[in-house]
């Protein structure tokens, strides 16, 4: 029972996100590449990564467990950008639409986990 993540709608929000979180960090300070650009980068893309691992497993309980780690990775990663947020890494406007894109692919994962438990 294999997914096609290239089709599922919250991996495709989620990688978007990851490439454009990868765009910003791009102009956070060169002492923090080792800090918090690497942290925010890898949590960002754990997330879209987690899912693609998931879709190929053999049972929706398998793939649950890869959505709840995406899920994890998802808190980790808005707890990230409120911390560059208030360093003044990242814009205001830009950080409001990166939480509240980051909340959407939250609430999708919760609710694609609720799914494959049934």
């Amino acid at each position: 029972m294999h997914h096609n993540f290239r089709e599922l709608e919250i991996w495709i929000e989620s990688k978007d996100l990851s490439v454009r979180i990868y765009k910003i960090t791009r102009d956070f300070p060169k002492q923090e590449v080792y800090g918090i650009t690497s942290q925010i980068c890898r949590a960002s893309v754990s997330i879209p990564s987690n899912i693609a691992e998931g879709a190929g497993r053999n049972s929706n309980k398998d793939f649950s467990r890869f959505i709840n780690i995406a899920l994890g990775s998802a808190f980790e990663l808005e707890t990230q950008l409120i911390i560059a947020f208030e360093l003044n890494y990242i814009e205001e406007i830009e950080f409001e639409d990166l939480i509240k894109k980051l909340q959407i692919i939250q609430r999708k994962l919760s609710g694609f986990n609720k799914y494959l438990l049934k």
